[in-house]
């Protein structure tokens, strides 16, 4: 994508992971965390990364913004590739790409009221800024995401979880980014409280023009707040496509997967819809299937899914599949979110 803000290509990460009883100066195994991953952002879009634990997403995010080590491939924000730079080089670009962690609560320092924790993005990057100016950017920004500017001196503690998301939130926009990387910010949160924070993330993407990638389990969340989704598994994109496209026509066994999953809000249709259970565990990442990782809990696996590694086939448009065999499997029975 040629107008892309943010363009990944053949991001690879792996970490060195000592073998138990050897020697020291055995070598380390290779634990692939993400195994050359390809997509784009375009301004002002939304990116949904899904899939379940340990399939590469928040590695994939940390190296985006630079928390993880990249061990091939590119990262280009706006032209440049991030992996090129030094520390110093980076830090220009620090405030254009901001992050909303998991824990609402840990990712808070206790001991810094609400309104130092806001501002200290703005103080580290604007140091000249006066502070009458930083108080009120800091009172501004706690009004756009739902807090009161009256609690500015109160502690993280005192907060609701919800209410601690909203300050993380707050903390990343108040330098206005470009690009706000959001790793599962509602799983930690009850179900009334996720739907007020993926509205409040929503409604500040559109106001402020921000493009987002946006982590979670849950595609149901995913599809209500992202323009395209792409479908991680062991390191590797499986499907990526428009958010509505995804959701009623998913190609890949994995996909259709995750989608029969989510429970549907209708007693009788629930009960009487099939449901594509995936078997067995997800496999090591010190030791990845060949060919289709997936293949080891695919219903559809045949012999030759064990060989080459799958070439990404276009189903239509801007959907693709990491699936040969992807035109000759049943859907039928999958219920659409």
């Amino acid at each position: 994508m040629s107008d892309a803000l943010l363009s990944v290509r053949d991001l690879t990460v792996t970490f060195d992971v000592p073998r138990p009883g050897a020697w020291p100066w055995t070598a380390p195994r290779k634990l692939h965390a993400v195994n050359g991953i390809n997509f784009d952002l375009a301004p002002g879009e939304c990116l949904g990364l899904v899939g379940e634990s340990g399939s590469g997403k928040s590695t994939a995010a940390r190296a985006v913004i630079g928390l993880a080590p990249i061990s091939s491939g590119k990262v280009m924000f706006d032209g440049q590739d991030l992996g090129a730079l030094s520390p110093v080089q980076r830090r220009k670009y620090g405030r254009e790409i901001q992050m909303v962690f998991q824990d609402p609560l840990a990712a808070l320092n206790p001991r810094m009221t609400v309104g130092d924790i806001i501002a200290e993005p703005l103080i580290t990057h604007e140091p000249s800024l006066p502070r009458k100016e930083v108080r009120t950017r800091v009172q501004e920004m706690m009004e756009m995401v739902g807090l009161l500017p009256n609690l500015v001196n109160r502690y993280p503690h005192e907060f609701s979880g919800g209410q601690c998301q909203r300050i993380g939130i707050a903390r990343a926009l108040i330098l206005r980014p470009r690009l706000l990387i959001c790793d599962e910010p509602v799983s930690a949160l009850d179900v009334s409280v996720q739907a007020q924070v993926v509205n409040l993330l929503k409604r500040l993407q559109k106001d402020l023009g921000l493009s987002m990638i946006f982590i979670a389990h849950d595609l149901s969340v995913v599809k209500h707040i992202s323009d395209r989704i792409s479908v991680m598994y062991l390191g590797r994109l499986m499907e990526q496509a428009g958010a509505k496209q995804l959701v009623q026509n998913p190609a890949h066994p994995y996909t259709q997967a995750l989608i029969s999953a989510v429970p549907i809000p209708d007693p009788e249709r629930e009960k009487s819809r099939k449901i594509m259970m995936i078997q067995g565990e997800l496999p090591s990442p010190l030791a990845p299937p060949s060919g289709c990782v997936f293949r080891t809990r695919c219903p559809f696996a045949r012999p030759a899914c064990a060989g080459d590694r799958p070439e990404y086939h276009v189903v239509g448009g801007d959907h693709v599949v990491a699936c040969p065999w992807y035109n000759q499997l049943e859907n039928s029975t999958l219920t659409a979110v």
